[in-house]
């Protein structure tokens, strides 16, 4: 995704707020459009389209960052505003790990399936850009919780709850009775990790979302959340597509990497100092969760036992950037 020389003074003068919602706007519109033609090779095309604003946004747009957790539009904030505002019943899914690649057979398939969609963009996820940050920012302890059916501390007032990780046609058999409904499945984040390591990677997991998420069962799933309800269908996080960045030449470089982050694009640390090199190859930031370091852009090293091909937790910006997706069922 190159920029223009217009378009990129326009991001580097905007006020943060502007400029976080612009960066989520340009990836939707990149990320949302249908997919024609090999699945697995459109999707690492995408990702690859992505690298040029990844870059900007670690480089000369990189002090946009300390304002991401204010300024950004976040999922956990529009969520408290859709439970708020809509009308009757409601319910909402998340799908772990979801990321914006994934968004396109989301839209297709509702379109073809009848449902209505009054409301689809990009929001962003909690930092670090993993499970347990979400779920603190919606008054979990921890995701574990909604298997208690209930969770009093839960942000979204009398929602039943539920945590999966069964079948589709499983889930939809066992959903609490009661019609407002907060629902966390599993999937795809358990794909991403099996497919984390050495192999096909996100081609892989391409090939397998557009299966899931183009099959009756997950509609039917779906189908069931939405009868006589307003649904939202989102995600904590999303992934990076770690194994296609660039590895770190620099050997000073690698060894900080190796020692600060170990296999991971995120450190809780104390540590504010700025980062050594400039550009910065890593910032620290005090997020709701605690402070952390974490690596900028699309920046790989090697560790014992090698570097993961799929991978979330840091800033790039399809770690942080999920698709939101308010529907109802067309009778």
């Amino acid at each position: 995704m190159s920029l223009s020389t217009k378009s990129l003074e326009e991001l580097l003068s905007q006020e943060p707020t502007q400029a976080w919602e612009g960066v989520f706007s340009a990836l939707w519109e990149r990320l949302s459009k249908p997919v024609d033609g090999d699945v697995a090779s459109e999707m690492v095309r995408r990702d690859k389209d992505i690298e040029g604003l990844d870059l900007v946004m670690s480089s000369s747009a990189w002090d946009l960052w300390p304002h991401f957790e204010s300024c950004a539009p976040k999922t956990s904030k529009m969520l408290a505003q859709f439970w708020a505002d809509a009308p009757g019943s409601k319910a909402v899914l998340i799908l772990d790990a979801l990321s914006l690649r994934e968004s396109p057979w989301l839209m297709q398939e509702a379109a073809k399936r009848g449902f209505k969609v009054h409301r689809s963009i990009a929001t962003g996820s909690a930092l670090p850009s993993d499970t347990t940050s979400f779920a603190k920012e919606l008054g979990l302890p921890q995701r574990s919780a909604l298997s208690a059916g209930q969770v009093a501390s839960l942000k979204l007032a009398d929602a039943a709850t539920a945590l999966f990780d069964q079948p589709w046609k499983e889930c939809a058999d066992t959903l609490p009775n009661h019609p407002n409904l907060f629902v966390w499945h599993e999937w795809p984040d358990s794909l991403m990790h099996d497919l984390s390591g050495p192999g096909p990677g996100l081609r892989q997991l391409a090939e397998d979302a557009k299966g899931v998420l183009t099959g009756d069962d997950f509609w039917a799933f779906v189908e069931r959340l939405a009868t006589g309800r307003r649904l939202v269908i989102t995600a904590d996080h999303g992934y990076a597509a770690s194994g296609q960045f660039s590895d770190v030449l620099d050997q000073e470089q690698k060894e900080y990497f190796q020692k600060v982050f170990g296999a991971e694009r995120h450190a809780a640390s104390s540590d504010k100092a700025a980062s050594n090199w400039l550009p910065p190859v890593d910032i620290p930031l005090t997020t709701a969760r605690g402070d952390y370091r974490f690596t900028l852009g699309r920046r790989a090293w090697s560790v014992q036992g090698g570097r993961k091909n799929l991978s979330h937790g840091g800033i790039s910006l399809l770690e942080v950037a999920v698709p939101f997706i308010e529907l109802s069922r067309s009778l």
